[in-house]
C-alpha cells in the first residue's frame, strides 16, 4: 500500500477556540490509483491534504494518528527529513496556480528548483529536464516557455507549469487540491486527462480533492465523502453513484445540475450549514440538516459500517439503495413556469438589442506607449433578449463574454454598433440620462466578497444605491431593505453585519439583493455560482429562478459551466474569440449542436455518471485559445477544429439557420444540415498556408 492514513486528527488553535479540522479519518491509496475526496467547503478536505504534507497553518498541529508512505510514518519524521520528502516523494498541485507560483522567478527556474535541491542537478541539466517536463504536460513550445514569468501564461498553461513542477522528481504520491475549479471546462478537461494519463504512465497514487461530482465520476476509481472533519462514506466510484447510502452523499449527488435535469423543477439542496468545528456536535454531525434524523442520531455518534468492507457509511438510518436521489430532502417543488416572449414575436419588442457591437482595447509598448495593436474583445456581435427570458452566454475565458456584459451595462462603450435597452440607445446617453437608465440594469458579480465594501454593513451597502437614485424616504428604504433580505433568504439582522461575517453562499445572496434593490428589469449575472459548493450553488440557482418568476426579471447569464446554463437559460449564445459562433434555444444548442466548438464544449463537461467515461488521453478540444490581438484569419476556431479545411483560412463563415430560424451557427462544415436558402454552401479548394495550418 502506497499511502495509509489511520485515525488522523488535526487541530488549529486560534485565540478564542480550537478547531478540530480533521477528526479521526482513515484512508488508503495504492500506486497507480486515483482516490477522490469530496465534500463541501470547510469539511476538512484541504486540511487533510495539508496534514499529509505537514504544511499546516500557524496554530495547526497533528494531535493523533499516523500517515504512512510506503510504511514510513511521516508524522514522526523530524522537520529536516520531512523537507526531503516534500517535492521528492510527495508533491501537491494547488487550486490557484497564480498564488502557488513565484511571480519573481521564471517558469524554468521554478521547475528546476526541486531538481537542484533533491537531485543535486546543475542548473543547465535541471533546465533541460524542465523543458522535457513542460513538453510532457502538453505545454506548447516548452523551451521558449522556460524564460516566461507566470503572468505571461494563461490559466491553463500556469496549471500545466504547476503540474510539471510537482512531477519534477517523479513523486510516488501526487495530491491535487481543486486543480481545475477556476478553469474553463475545456482546460479542465485537458488538465484532468493529463493527470489521469500521467498517473497511469508513472504509477503514481493520485489523491484528487474536489467538490465537483462530475470530476469524481469520470476521473476516480474510489471516492470518500467527507463532512465536518470526518469520513461519512467510502466506496468504489460506481457503487457510490449507483447506490450512495449516507444522506449527505445522496444530497450532494442530487444538488448537481446536469444536461438532463428537469428545468421545471427546483434543484434539491441541503438546508442549513455545516457545524462549527470549534464546537462540533457530540452525536451525528449531519443530523441537524438531515430529514432522516431520528432521536438516536442526536444521542450517539455513528461509526463507519456496512455489510461490504468496500462500501462503508457512518449512518444509523441509511438511504435505501433503490431510493431516488434527493428523496431524503423531501419533495422537490415545481418551479413556477410561464410562457416566454420570443424575440421578434408579436407579443412585444425585445427588451435588449445588441446590434453589430465591436469593442477593441489598445495594446501599447515602449516608453511613449505607442499603440502596437489591439485586443479584439468583441467582434461584430448581435443579440436580442426578450423581457422575462434568460439568455445564457458560454465560452472559454478570453472569448469576450464579460466584455459583452460590460457593454450591455454601459460600463464600456462600443467602438461601433449599437446597444438598445427598452428602446433607448445606451451609446447615445450621457450624464444624468445614462444614470437614470442604469437603474434598470444591474450586475451580479462572480466574487461577491470583492464586490462588497468590507467597511460597510450590509444595510449600508443596500441603502447606497437607493440614496444615489433618490428613491423613497428613510423609512421606505429601511422597509425595502428588510423585505428584500427576507426574499433572498436572509434575516433582517443581516443588515447590521459586515460581509466577512457571512459564508460564501450568504454573500452571494447579498450580491443578488444588491442587484435587486433598485427593482431592475435586467440583471447581467457574471459567473454567479462558479466559486460555490454544489449544495450552495443549488440554493442560489433556485433563488434566481424563483425571483425571476416573481419579479418578471430578465437575465443575461455569463458562465463557463454549461450544466448551469442548461438549467437556467431559455436561449444560449456560444462565443469564441470575440465572435458569436452559435445561438439558439437551450434545447437546440445542447441536443443538436451545429458548430464543432459547441460540440467540443459539451463533450468536455464532466458528467456525474461513472459509466460515461472517455478513454485515457482523449481530449474534447485540444490546444490553447489563440491571441485575441492576432486572431486567425477566416474562421477563428479553425486552428483547433478537427473539421477545418482550406476554405476556413480564407473566408469567414456566415451565420446560417439549422432546423429552425432561431438556431443559427457560423461554420463552413457544420455538424448539422443547414436550412435551404439560409446561406451559401462551400467547398475547400486552396491549401492552407503552412504557417497557418492547425496544430495536431
Amino acid at each position: 500500500m502506497l499511502l495509509e492514513v489511520e485515525n488522523l486528527r488535526t487541530q488549529i488553535r486560534l485565540r478564542s477556540a480550537t478547531i478540530r479540522a480533521v477528526d479521526g479519518i482513515s484512508l488508503t491509496l495504492s500506486a497507480g490509483e486515483t482516490l477522490g475526496l469530496v465534500g463541501e467547503s470547510g469539511c476538512g478536505k484541504s486540511m487533510t491534504a495539508m496534514s499529509i504534507m505537514r504544511l499546516l497553518p500557524p496554530g495547526g498541529e497533528i494531535t493523533g494518528g499516523s500517515v504512512r508512505l510506503n510504511g514510513r510514518d511521516l508524522v514522526a519524521l523530524p522537520d529536516s527529513q520531512m523537507r526531503q520528502v516534500r517535492g521528492d516523494e510527495i508533491a501537491m498541485v494547488f487550486q490557484d496556480p497564480m498564488t502557488s507560483l513565484n511571480p519573481t522567478m521564471t517558469i524554468g527556474d521554478q521547475i528546476a528548483e526541486p531538481l537542484r535541491i533533491h537531485r543535486k542537478q546543475s542548473r543547465s541539466d535541471a533546465l533541460q529536464r524542465a523543458a522535457e517536463l513542460l513538453g510532457m504536460v502538453g505545454m506548447p513550445r516548452p523551451s521558449e516557455r522556460l524564460k516566461d514569468y507566470p503572468h505571461h501564461l494563461s490559466g491553463g498553461l500556469r496549471q500545466r507549469a504547476v503540474i510539471a513542477m510537482a512531477l519534477a522528481c517523479e513523486p510516488k504520491l501526487l495530491i491535487a487540491d481543486e486543480p481545475t475549479t477556476a478553469l474553463d471546462v475545456t482546460i479542465q478537461d485537458q488538465i484532468l486527462t493529463l493527470l489521469g494519463k500521467l498517473t497511469a504512465e508513472l504509477g503514481m497514487g493520485l489523491l484528487l480533492i474536489t467538490h465537483d461530482m462530475g470530476v469524481i465520476a469520470s476521473r476516480t476509481e474510489r471516492v470518500m465523502v467527507m463532512y465536518a472533519g470526518r469520513i461519512v462514506e467510502s466506496a468504489a466510484t460506481g457503487a457510490m453513484f449507483r447506490a450512495a447510502r449516507h444522506p449527505y452523499s445522496r444530497a450532494l449527488l442530487a444538488s448537481v445540475p446536469d444536461l438532463k435535469t428537469d428545468k421545471t423543477k427546483q434543484l434539491a439542496s441541503i438546508p442549513g450549514l455545516p457545524p462549527d468545528l470549534a464546537h462540533p456536535p457530540a452525536a451525528c454531525r449531519f443530523a441537524p440538516r438531515c430529514q432522516y434524523a431520528q432521536p438516536d442520531c442526536e444521542q450517539e455518534d455513528p461509526r463507519l459500517r456496512g455489510d461490504d468492507l468496500q462500501h462503508q457509511f457512518a449512518c444509523f438510518h441509511p438511504v435505501q439503495p433503490d431510493a431516488e436521489p434527493g428523496s431524503q430532502l423531501g419533495p422537490v417543488a415545481t418551479a413556477v413556469s410561464r410562457p416566454r416572449v420570443q424575440p421578434g414575436s408579436e407579443q412585444g419588442d425585445p427588451l435588449l438589442v445588441v446590434d453589430h457591437a465591436v469593442k477593441e482595447f489598445p495594446v501599447t509598448k515602449g516608453a511613449l506607449q505607442r499603440r502596437s495593436g489591439s485586443v479584439k474583445a468583441v467582434s461584430d456581435v448581435s443579440v436580442e433578449v426578450s423581457k422575462g427570458e434568460t439568455f445564457g452566454l458560454v465560452g472559454e475565458s478570453g472569448c469576450g463574454k464579460t466584455t459583452l456584459g460590460r457593454l450591455i451595462m454601459g460600463l464600456e462603450r462600443a467602438d461601433s454598433g449599437t446597444i438598445r435597452f427598452d428602446g433607448a440607445d445606451l451609446s447615445r446617453l450621457r450624464g444624468e440620462n445614462l444614470r437614470r437608465q442604469r437603474r434598470h440594469l444591474q450586475l451580479m458579480f462572480q466574487d461577491p466578497y470583492s464586490s462588497l465594501d468590507p467597511r460597510m454593513r450590509v444595510g449600508s451597502i443596500l441603502r447606497e444605491p437607493l440614496i444615489a437614485q433618490n428613491i423613497g424616504s428613510r423609512k421606505d428604504r429601511e422597509r425595502r431593505i428588510r423585505n428584500l433580505l427576507g426574499e433572498v433568504g436572509l434575516s433582517a439582522a443581516a443588515a447590521d453585519l459586515y460581509p466577512h461575517e457571512f459564508s460564501g453562499g450568504q454573500r452571494q445572496r447579498i450580491g443578488l439583493a444588491r442587484a435587486l434593490i433598485l427593482e431592475p428589469a435586467l440583471i447581467v449575472a457574471d459567473e454567479p455560482v462558479s466559486a460555490l459548493d454544489v449544495s450552495i450553488q443549488a440554493q442560489i440557482l433556485n433563488l434566481m429562478k424563483r425571483l425571476q418568476s416573481e419579479r418578471d426579471l430578465t437575465y443575461v447569464l455569463i458562465s463557463h459551466d454549461l450544466s448551469v446554463v442548461r438549467y437556467l437559460a431559455d436561449r444560449v449564445g456560444v462565443m469564441y474569440l470575440g465572435k458569436l459562433v452559435e445561438t439558439g434555444t437551450a434545447a437546440e444548442v445542447y441536443e443538436r449542436p451545429a458548430h464543432p466548438y459547441t460540440e467540443g464544449l459539451l463533450r468536455s463537461i464532466p458528467e456525474p455518471d461513472p459509466v460515461k467515461t472517455r478513454t485515457v488521453g482523449e481530449v474534447a478540444i485540444s490546444g490553447e485559445l489563440p491571441s485575441p490581438v492576432t486572431p486567425p484569419s477566416g474562421c477563428r476556431f479553425r486552428t483547433r477544429c478537427p473539421r477545418a479545411q482550406n476554405i476556413c483560412a480564407e473566408q469567414e463563415p456566415p451565420m446560417r439557420a439549422f432546423h429552425t430560424a432561431s438556431h443559427r451557427a457560423a461554420c463552413h462544415f457544420p455538424l448539422q444540415t443547414a436550412m435551404p436558402g439560409s446561406g451559401p454552401e462551400v467547398m475547400a479548394t486552396a491549401p492552407v498556408p503552412a504557417e497557418e495550418q492547425r496544430t495536431p
